[in-house]
């Protein structure tokens, strides 16, 4: 057969006998699943003796075309002598294509859509010389459930038009996000930062002691796991040397179970005041965001906050989808799963907030209120998530990689940190797959409005942030700060 008669079939002899030789190596595996809880299965895999030899017979081959051993030549070494020499190196692999094999086709040849990697202990698993091969191992997969009627919500949207007292608040806001801290010799007011050493004790003993940590003076102070609230009606007035003390309340989310719900005491001992100088509107500054004057600023700024709300009407209305689309997920999901995917949630609502434009104040203190809420939270975006994902299956929505440049471009735009750092932090911390998932999870809600009919409803006004938040859980073991405020690296730049 000639090349052009070969390119006209699409199809070579040598092609026909790989398919063929494909097939003849399926293994005649025999696959027992069982449910054992929420979302996950025990599987029990057998691997019959004679598939087993094939597959040892196909590793000898790849041994005597490559092994070296002294007095043969490659390729003319006996087999049995290379099965005793390369004993332990031919076990390896004949338990690997084992593995790999049969795990694969077991995945095509049954129902089971594995969310996590299998649970195998593979050191532990010994291929036997004689007769078949059984291995189980228990697996976390999907929840299967039926979607509701997703192409006909009516949903409430809240809706109005920006006022100039919205628009001027947010811009104070906006501005004082960055502000310079000085120290000042007066007394604390509102709007100051304190430098605060703490002293937590649950029961008369010390669970915890911070130095030097700076806390602006607002209505409500979160920490990672618990609140204080009147939080500047405690400090104000306050000097360096003077100390106050607050009774909170324990997170009944922390991850430390024997303190959820305990009371604990809050010392905080006033190192130094500092006041928060607005910056200058210079080119310097209005550099920062590619603008040639203040009303430049203004436009940004405007726009920033029609995204914000934006974002809030969208959130409005994706928690009423959310809420219809989950009514019938009463299936449970394992705690194995809430727990790693708690940080991945939290995550996400970060990145919603980020390319809304939120300033760091903003998203620190709703960082901390959701940890305070992790657990559940997370159980119900997980849940939201399994049916979001299977409405974008469905309708054959994905994420395409010019989406992700242009939230990228939209979040370098907003905060101001440039845009090749703002990529490399993502990467690091792994936000760029959160990023990923989350458009297209918004992909699938957009979907689901587009089919949706709607009530206008009066939204509620823009409100200046009133919580201050500290970057640490009281009781501890908890995962550092999402929001990352160290000094860009020259790579970075």
């Amino acid at each position: 057969m000639s090349v052009e008669e070969e390119n006209a079939s699409g199809t070579t002899e040598g092609d026909a006998t790989a398919v063929e030789e494909q097939e003849q190596q399926r293994l005649n595996l025999t696959v027992e699943i069982k449910n054992i809880g929420p979302c996950r299965k025990h599987v029990a895999v057998t691997v019959p003796e004679a598939d087993i030899e094939m597959l040892r017979d196909s590793s000898l081959d790849e041994f005597s075309g490559q092994a070296e051993v002294p007095g043969f030549r490659v390729g003319r070494v006996p087999r049995n002598l290379l099965q005793k020499r390369f004993k332990t190196e031919l076990s390896d692999q004949i338990k690997q294509k084992v593995l790999l094999q049969s795990l694969e086709q077991m995945s095509e040849e049954n129902n089971i859509d594995p969310i996590n990697q299998p649970q195998i202990d593979v050191d532990s698993l010994e291929i036997p010389e004689n007769g078949d091969f059984r291995y189980e191992f228990d697996v976390e997969v999907r929840p299967e459930f039926e979607l509701p009627d997703y192409k006909s919500f009516k949903i409430d949207r809240p809706s109005g038009e920006m006022s100039d007292a919205e628009l001027n608040g947010f811009k104070e806001q906006f501005l004082e996000s960055y502000s310079t801290p000085e120290k000042v010799n007066r007394a604390a007011t509102a709007g100051d930062s304190v430098v605060c050493d703490i002293t937590f004790k649950h029961d008369g003993k010390e669970i915890r002691q911070t130095t030097a940590t700076s806390l602006r003076l607002k209505p409500t102070l979160r920490f990672q796991d618990a609140v204080v609230e009147g939080f500047d009606k405690l400090m104000d007035g306050v000097s360096s040397g003077d100390t106050k003390s607050a009774e909170v309340t324990i997170s009944l989310q922390t991850a430390i179970v024997e303190m959820r719900g305990e009371k604990v005491s809050a010392e905080f001992k006033v190192q130094e005041v500092r006041a928060h100088i607005a910056p200058a509107l210079d080119k310097e500054f209005l550099d920062q965001f590619d603008c040639d004057s203040e009303a430049d600023l203004d436009d940004q700024i405007k726009t920033t906050l029609e995204r914000q709300m934006e974002f809030k009407q969208r959130q409005a209305t994706r928690e009423q989808v959310m809420a219809r689309i989950t009514d019938s997920a009463n299936w449970d999901l394992p705690e194995s799963l809430v727990k790693q995917q708690t940080e991945n949630a939290l995550r996400r609502e970060v990145l919603e907030m980020s390319q809304a434009g939120f300033t760091r104040e903003h998203i620190a203190a709703r960082e901390n209120e959701i940890r305070q809420n992790a657990i559940e939270n997370t159980r119900k975006a997980l849940k939201e998530h399994f049916v979001l994902d299977r409405i974008a299956t469905q309708e054959n929505i994905e994420c395409e990689p010019g989406d992700i440049d242009q939230e990228l471009l939209m979040m370098s735009f907003q905060s101001g940190e440039p845009l090749r750092r703002l990529r490399a932090r993502m990467v690091k911390t792994g936000m760029i797959d959160n990023m990923e998932a989350q458009l297209r999870e918004r992909k699938a809600v957009d979907f689901i409005l587009q089919h949706a009919t709607f009530n206008d409803t009066k939204r509620e006004a823009a409100v200046e942030n009133s919580v201050a938040a500290a970057p640490f859980a009281i009781c501890g073991n908890m995962i550092s700060s999402l929001i990352d405020d160290s000094p860009a690296t020259e790579d970075e730049e």
